[in-house]
């Protein structure tokens, strides 16, 4: 049993005190989130302090604070040598945190996503993956990253999610229109890409790739549509998306 403690108590943090404390770890959460703070000691007996007592109870330490609160939060705290620092922030860079949590040089930045809770959830690493796999593996497969600036690259690419989802949302959208139904269509659509995503394997081989195909064949609809977004060019659009979020992370 590892204890565990998380500066900033939000959206973030409150999927991962969830799956730490269901494994047996000990969980100190900050009382800056106060009522998210409140539920998690409720629901899963997360102990509440703060952002000091937190890093004097607990031996690994999740920084989850939004960008531009996150050196003004860290700097005042006295840190241990010993302790193990992760941070899920997207803007602080490695050298950044490093300053402001010494003297701990056990650092790592990662991103994790809320259904991490349940399972299933990629977890890029930099530098180290075995804080993470020690605690999250093999429920949440770890990708440990052989640069810094690629951390950049995965938080631009975790981003995809509202570009799916918005699609999701506008088809949605037409077919409740249509039938008059949108609470059916909604039910529909999300039910649909969830059920057919969840049997696709996730192994990395280009299976992406293979499920597609398979579903849009010749002469299909599936075809249609990627026809249609192959003539409008939307990679080109994803792709510089992409790059625009992975240069504002790094910068």
């Amino acid at each position: 049993m590892s204890r565990i403690g998380f500066i900033g108590t939000g959206h973030i943090a409150a999927p991962m005190v969830r799956f730490l404390a269901s494994q047996g770890h000990e969980v100190t959460v900050s009382e800056r989130g106060a009522d998210v703070a409140a539920d998690l000691a409720a629901s899963v007996g997360a102990k509440i302090a703060s952002n000091q007592g937190v890093v004097d109870s607990c031996d690994i330490i999740f920084l989850c604070l939004r960008p531009a609160v996150w050196e003004e939060v860290t700097t005042p705290l006295t840190c241990r040598a010993d302790q193990q620092i992760i941070s899920v922030m997207s803007g602080p860079s490695l050298a950044e945190l490093s300053s402001a949590v010494v003297p701990a040089t056990d650092i790592s930045i990662t991103i994790p996503i809320g259904f991490l809770e349940r399972g299933g959830c990629p977890l890029p690493a930099f530098p180290k993956s075995e804080p993470l796999a020690n605690l999250f593996s093999p429920e949440n497969p770890v990708i440990e990253l052989r640069e810094e600036s690629q951390i950049a690259d995965y938080f631009a690419a975790s981003a995809l999610l509202s570009s799916v989802l918005t699609i999701m949302k506008d088809g949605a959208d037409w077919l409740g229109a249509q039938t008059g139904n949108p609470v059916g269509a909604d039910t529909y659509v999300a039910s649909l890409v969830a059920g057919f995503m969840r049997d696709v394997p996730k192994d990395g081989q280009g299976r992406i790739l293979d499920a597609r195909s398979a579903l849009a064949s010749p002469n299909t609809l599936n075809r249609a549509v990627v026809d249609a977004m192959e003539a409008a060019d939307t990679k080109a659009t994803i792709v510089q998306i992409m790059q625009i979020l992975s240069e504002r992370v790094k910068g």
